[in-house]
């Protein structure tokens, strides 16, 4: 099969539905060639339906990214999957790990009035897991591969998203850090900072759509916010070899919002 991600190998977490980064990352990534594993967690019925739709089915493993016993059998379960093919003893077993996966109680939307729990929860599952997933993995990948998570612009302030917020500016710094360490044994890291999106995660924010009406006058290139395939594409691309040099990126999918004034 042809493509830039031909015979790679990838896992992508966080697809729930078909609107989701993940799910179009992952249809991406089928299309271009790579063999693809999925993770879901608590749902994971609902996953497996939506794994299905792809046009190859991907299986898919459980995963909670918090639980260290899900993290220490993880390598195992993918290693199950991906058997066979003509990787010899010793090859990488994995090439590319999609880290789509964010959560915060709904205290974390009120910035002054959060506490601790609620915030140091959203911090753990959107932040702190890019790094546990990583270093869970990295078994896999002895000779390099492509981490891409996915961000939402952390530069500013924005309407509503408070908490949230800061753990994606968590995230972000985590990317730099693991590019800095991960980069001598040849795994990039990259994000890519989509624009607002209508998908399962967009309602649970309170004011999405007060977040999401300031797209349409500011993006340069236009937005449409019930189109996920803009990002899915990027996150591909950055799974391929087409970006060797590249890593502690964030590659901004907004139509260019993150690039203009008020």
């Amino acid at each position: 099969m042809s493509g830039i991600l031909a015979g790679k190998r990838v896992l992508v977490t966080g697809v729930l539905t078909e609107s989701s980064i993940a799910f179009h990352a992952a249809r991406t990534a089928q299309e271009e060639g790579a063999d693809v594993v999925l993770t879901g967690y608590g749902r994971l019925a609902l996953v497996e339906r939506i794994a299905a739709r792809l046009p190859k089915p991907a299986p898919v493993v459980e995963l909670d990214v918090t639980d260290p016993d899900h993290l220490a059998a993880l390598p195992d379960a993918v290693r199950g999957h991906f058997q066979g093919g003509d990787r010899q003893a010793g090859d990488a077993v994995l090439d590319g790990v999609v880290h789509s996966i964010a959560f915060g109680p709904q205290e974390v939307f009120s910035f002054l009035d959060a506490g601790w729990d609620a915030v140091s929860r959203a911090v753990e599952v959107s932040a702190y897991s890019y790094k546990s997933l990583a270093t869970a993995l990295l078994p896999l990948m002895p000779r390099g591969g492509s981490l891409v998570g996915v961000t939402f612009d952390a530069q500013v302030a924005w309407p509503r998203y408070d908490w949230m917020g800061v753990a994606k500016a968590a995230l972000e710094s985590v990317n730099r850090y693991l590019a800095r360490d991960l980069g001598p044994r040849g795994v990039r890291c990259n994000l890519v900072a989509a624009g607002p999106l209508k998908s399962m995660a967009a309602k649970s924010i309170p004011g999405f759509d007060d977040l999401a009406t300031l797209w349409p006058d500011r993006a340069p290139l236009g937005w449409n916010a019930t189109d996920p395939s803009p990002a899915g594409r990027a996150v591909a691309a950055l799974l391929s070899d087409w970006f060797p040099a590249t890593t502690g990126e964030i590659v901004h999918v907004d139509g260019g919002v993150h690039s203009t004034g008020a």
